[in-house]
C-alpha cells in the first residue's frame, strides 16, 4: 500500500512535534484529547459516513469501555493492557445489543432511539453508585505502562494515543477500499440494489455498528488512564454530540475530514472556554450554543465538510488501470435447453390490485426469452417476483429445481442470477469501476477484520479487474475512473449490465435495458447479448423496442394486464390476432 506524500509528511509532523514540546505541555494535553475525539470520529466516518447511519451514543460506548477497564484496575488490580480487550469487548457487547434492536429502524427513527439509550446509560453511570461510584466517580485508575515505563506525561501518552489513531486510519482506509466499503456506501444509498448484488443490509449495518463501537471502546480506555479518574460526565448525550459535530463539520465522508474536526472542535472548546464566559460575563455550558453555529456557517460554505472544500485544491494520484485475470468463472453445470428458471401460476396482489395473475413460463439454459407487454402489464413485477424483492401472493418460482420463493434477494443472487432495474440503481458518487466492482461482492469473501488488516489486497484486485473486464465488454472501460454521476442514461444502463456481468451469473434478468440507448448502442448491446448466450449464459429480456426484441430474442412471452397472452417464437408472436389486438386497439 502506498500514501501520499501529503500523508506521510502530515504523520512526521505529527510525530516530530511533541520533541519540542515540554512534556506536560498544555498543547500535547490538548493533543491527547484530539486523539480521543479523533478515534471516535474515525467510527462515526465508518458508520455515518460510509453506512448512512446516524448516531448519537458514541460516548455512551466510551464510557462502557472506561467503566469496565477502571473497575478491574482498581477492584482486581489488573494491568492496563490486559483491560483493554474486555473494555472495548463490553462496548461491542453492548453495540450488539442495542443495535441489534435499532439499526433496522429507518429514517429518524434510528439516531432518536440513540439518544433514548444513551441517555439511559448515563443515567445508570450516575445512579449505581455502588459500583460507579456515581457522579462522584472513581480515583486510583492506574496509568498505562509499556516495557515498565509508566506514561504518566502527556508526551508519552501523546504518542501512544496518535499510534492508536493512526492504526484507526489504516484499518479504515483499508476497509474503505475493500468489498466490504463498497457495500457499506452501497447500503447507504440504495438497500435494495446492495441485495441485488449479494449483500446482506440488516448483517452489514449490525457490523459496522459494532465497528463504531470499538472505536469509541478503544477511545474511552485511552481517556480513562489519561485521566487516571472517571465518571459520567464525559459520555453524556452532550458529549455524543459534539463529537458528531466534529466529525460533520471536518467531512464525515473522509478519513482525514474526521480527524481535522476533532482537532477543530476540541481546539474550539479550549478556546471557547475562555472566551464565552467574557461576552457572557458569567460563566456556563454555552460551547454547545457556539458548536451549532459553527456546524452552520461550515455547512453553509462547505456543505460536505472542511476536507473536502479543501481537498479540492490539494493533488490527487493517478488512478492507475486494474490488471490481472478476474475471479474464476462460475462453474456451470447442466445441458443446453434444460429448464433452468421455471415460474408457474405466479400471482400478486396489492390490496385490490391483481399486479401478475396465473403467469407460467419457463427459461431453458442458452436461449433469450423476451418478456414484452404494454405499460403496467406486470412484467417488472414479475422480475421482482422472481428475484424476492416480493413475495408471490401465489404461485412459486424454481431455479434448477429448487423453489427460491421466500428467499431474500441476496440468497437468490448467490445462487447464480444477476439483474438490472427499470430505473438505473447506480451510485453516483462512487466512480464507473467502483459501480461495477460492487457485482463481485457475491465471488469474494473477505470479511470487515481481513480487509481492516490489508489481507484482502488480492482478492481485491483480482475484483477490480473483473469489474475492468465487464467494463470494456460495455464499452465504458474508458470512464472507469470517472465518477458516475456525469454518466448519460444510456451509458447508466451499459454500467448496471456491466455490475451485473460481474458477478458471474448463470442467468441475467435485464429490465428495459436498451431504453436510451442510441442505435449504435442497440447494436453493440445486441451483439454483447449474442456473445454472452454462446459463452452459457442465460438471459430473460424485459423491453419495449420491438425491433430489439424481436431481432434478438428466441421467444416470447406477451403479458397483458397481469396475465399471459401469448408465448412463441418472434414470428408466431408477430402474427398471432389476440396479439396485434392487445398493442393496437384493432383487428388488424
Amino acid at each position: 500500500m502506498c500514501f501520499s506524500p501529503l500523508t506521510l509528511i502530515a504523520v512526521l509532523l505529527l510525530l516530530v512535534t511533541p520533541l519540542f514540546l515540554p512534556p506536560s505541555s498544555f498543547y500535547l494535553s490538548l493533543g491527547n484529547y484530539i486523539a480521543f475525539g479523533a478515534l471516535v470520529a474515525l467510527g462515526l466516518y465508518l458508520l455515518t459516513g460510509l453506512s448512512g447511519m446516524t448516531s448519537f451514543g458514541q460516548a455512551a460506548f466510551m464510557g462502557l469501555a472506561g467503566y469496565t477497564s477502571a473497575l478491574l484496575c482498581i477492584g482486581l488490580g489488573w494491568n492496563p493492557w490486559l483491560t483493554l480487550p474486555l473494555g472495548v469487548g463490553a462496548a461491542m457487547a453492548g453495540a450488539v445489543v442495542l443495535g441489534g434492536i435499532t439499526t433496522r429502524l429507518k429514517g429518524h427513527y434510528l439516531p432518536l432511539s440513540t439518544i433514548a439509550w444513551c441517555i439511559a446509560l448515563y443515567i445508570l453511570m450516575g445512579s449505581w453508585i455502588e459500583l460507579t461510584g456515581g457522579h462522584t466517580g472513581l480515583r486510583g485508575v492506574p496509568p498505562v505502562t509499556l516495557f515498565g515505563w509508566s506514561l504518566n506525561d502527556s508526551k508519552s501518552y501523546f504518542y501512544l494515543s496518535w499510534v492508536f489513531v493512526l492504526l484507526g486510519a489504516w484499518a479504515a482506509w483499508n476497509l474503505t477500499q475493500s468489498r466490504s466499503g463498497r457495500a457499506m456506501r452501497a447500503s447507504k444509498g440504495d438497500a435494495l440494489a446492495a441485495a441485488s448484488f449479494g449483500v446482506n443490509p440488516a448483517v452489514l449495518k449490525l457490523q459496522v455498528f459494532v465497528l463504531s463501537a470499538l472505536y469509541a471502546g478503544v477511545a474511552g480506555w485511552l481517556y480513562v488512564h489519561y485521566q487516571k479518574f472517571i465518571n459520567p460526565t464525559p459520555f453524556s448525550l452532550e458529549a455524543s454530540i459534539k463529537y458528531l459535530i466534529a466529525a460533520v463539520a471536518g467531512g464525515v465522508g473522509s478519513i482525514p475530514g474526521v480527524i481535522l474536526g476533532s482537532g477543530l472542535v476540541t481546539g474550539l472548546e479550549e478556546a471557547l472556554k475562555g472566551i464565552l464566559p467574557q461576552i457572557f460575563g458569567r460563566t456556563g455550558n454555552y460551547e454547545i450554543i457556539a458548536y451549532g453555529l459553527i456546524l452552520v456557517l461550515i455547512l453553509m460554505f462547505a456543505p460536505k465538510g472542511l476536507w473536502p472544500f479543501l481537498e479540492r485544491y490539494l493533488p490527487r494520484p493517478q488512478p492507475q488501470t486494474p490488471k490481472g485475470t478476474g475471479l474464476p468463472s462460475r462453474p456451470i453445470q447442466g445441458g443446453a435447453g434444460e429448464v433452468v428458471l421455471e415460474v408457474e401460476n405466479l400471482t400478486k396482489r396489492f390490496g385490490g390490485l391483481l399486479a401478475v395473475n396465473g403467469l407460467s413460463f419457463q427459461l431453458r439454459r442458452g436461449e433469450i426469452l423476451a418478456l414484452i407487454g404494454p405499460n403496467g402489464a406486470g412484467k417488472s413485477t414479475c422480475f421482482n417476483m422472481i428475484t424476492s424483492v416480493y413475495a408471490p401472493s401465489a404461485g412459486s418460482v424454481r431455479f434448477k429445481g429448487q423453489p427460491i420463493q421466500g428467499r431474500t434477494p441476496y440468497e437468490v443472487h448467490r445462487l447464480g442470477i444477476a439483474r438490472t432495474f427499470q430505473h438505473p440503481h447506480l451510485f453516483p458518487e462512487m466512480t464507473v469501476l467502483e459501480n461495477a466492482a460492487l457485482g463481485t461482492y457475491a465471488r469474494t469473501r473477505r470479511g470487515l477484520l481481513a480487509s481492516m488488516l490489508g489481507l484482502s489486497r488480492r482478492e481485491e484486485e483480482a475484483a477490480l479487474a473483473e469489474a475492468y473486464r465487464a467494463l470494456e465488454r460495455v464499452g465504458l472501460a474508458h470512464l472507469a475512473h470517472h465518477k458516475a454521476d456525469g454518466l448519460a442514461i444510456g451509458q447508466l444502463r451499459l454500467l448496471e449490465i456491466a455490475r451485473a456481468l460481474a458477478s458471474g451469473p448463470e442467468v441475467l434478468l435485464l429490465d428495459e435495458p436498451a431504453a436510451g440507448l442510441r442505435a449504435g448502442e442497440k447494436r453493440q448491446f445486441a451483439a454483447l447479448i449474442r456473445q454472452l448466450v454462446n459463452e452459457g449464459m442465460t438471459v430473460l429480456l424485459v423491453d419495449h423496442d420491438m425491433d430489439l426484441v424481436m431481432g434478438l430474442v428466441d421467444r416470447v412471452v406477451v403479458m397483458h394486464y397481469g396475465e399471459k397472452l401469448a408465448e412463441g417464437t418472434p414470428r408466431e408472436v408477430q402474427r398471432n390476432t389476440r396479439v396485434i389486438e392487445a398493442y393496437l386497439g384493432e383487428a388488424a
